[in-house]
C-alpha cells in the first residue's frame, strides 16, 4: 500500500519515470490504487506476471480537493509501458496499453467506509492489453497515470490515434503529449514491472 506522495514521486524517480514518462514538475495530489481480479496490486514498482495482470484491473484513489463538486469532476486514466521492445532499445516507446475516460471519483462520504472504488462511465478509448513482455527483453516498466479532466469535458475524436488498437498501431505514443492536447492535469500515477520470460 503506498502510504504518501513523497513516497510516490521518491519510487518515480528511483525508476526513472520521471522525467523519462512523467514531467520532473509532477506533484501528485491523490494516492492511486491499482488491483486486479487476482488479487495483486501495483506497489510503486513490485514485480508482477503476465498472468496476475491478463485482466483489466479496478482503480481507487484517495479524495482530492477540487473547485468544483465532485461530481463534476471526471479523470482519465492511462496505462504505458516505456520499454518497448526493451529498456536497452525503446524503440517502440511508448507502448500504450489503456487509457479510460469519464472516470468518476467516489463519493466524499465512501472515504470513511473506506469504499474508494473509482466509477468508469464511459468505454475504453484503448480497450486494455495485458503486459507481454518479449521474451528476453528484461524487466519492463508498465506505468499507469490518472489526470483529471478539463472542466469543458473531454472528447476524443473517432480518428485519434488512441482509437486505433491493433498492436502495431499502439506503438510509439506518447502520454505527455496526449495530455497536454486534451488539457489533461496529472494528479497520481502508479507503476509495476513484468518480466518477459527467457527466451
Amino acid at each position: 500500500m503506498i502510504d504518501s506522495f513523497g513516497e510516490v514521486e521518491h519510487a518515480l524517480i528511483e525508476a526513472d519515470i520521471i522525467p523519462e514518462v512523467v514531467p520532473s514538475r509532477f506533484g501528485p495530489e491523490a494516492l492511486l490504487v491499482v488491483s486486479w481480479p487476482t488479487g495483486k496490486e501495483a506497489t510503486l514498482g513490485n514485480t508482477l506476471t503476465a498472468l496476475d495482470t491478463a485482466l483489466a484491473p479496478s482503480i481507487s484513489f484517495t479524495p482530492m480537493i477540487t473547485q468544483a463538486p465532485y461530481d463534476e469532476v471526471s479523470y482519465t486514466l492511462v496505462m504505458t509501458d516505456p520499454d518497448a521492445p526493451s529498456r536497452k532499445n525503446p524503440r517502440l516507446a511508448q507502448w500504450r496499453h489503456w487509457v479510460v475516460t469519464g472516470i468518476k471519483a467516489p463519493h466524499p462520504t465512501e472515504a470513511v467506509s473506506g469504499h474508494l472504488s473509482a466509477c468508469f462511465t464511459e468505454p475504453p478509448v484503448t480497450p486494455y492489453y495485458c503486459p507481454a513482455p518479449p521474451p528476453g527483453t528484461g524487466p519492463h516498466r508498465y506505468v499507469l497515470l490518472l489526470y483529471r479532466e478539463p472542466a469543458i469535458g473531454l472528447r476524443i475524436p473517432s480518428d485519434a490515434p488512441e482509437r486505433r488498437n491493433s498492436p502495431e498501431r499502439r506503438t510509439k505514443w506518447d502520454a505527455a503529449a496526449f495530455a497536454e492536447e486534451y488539457g489533461l492535469k496529472l494528479v497520481a500515477a502508479n507503476f509495476f514491472y513484468v518480466v518477459g520470460p527467457e527466451p
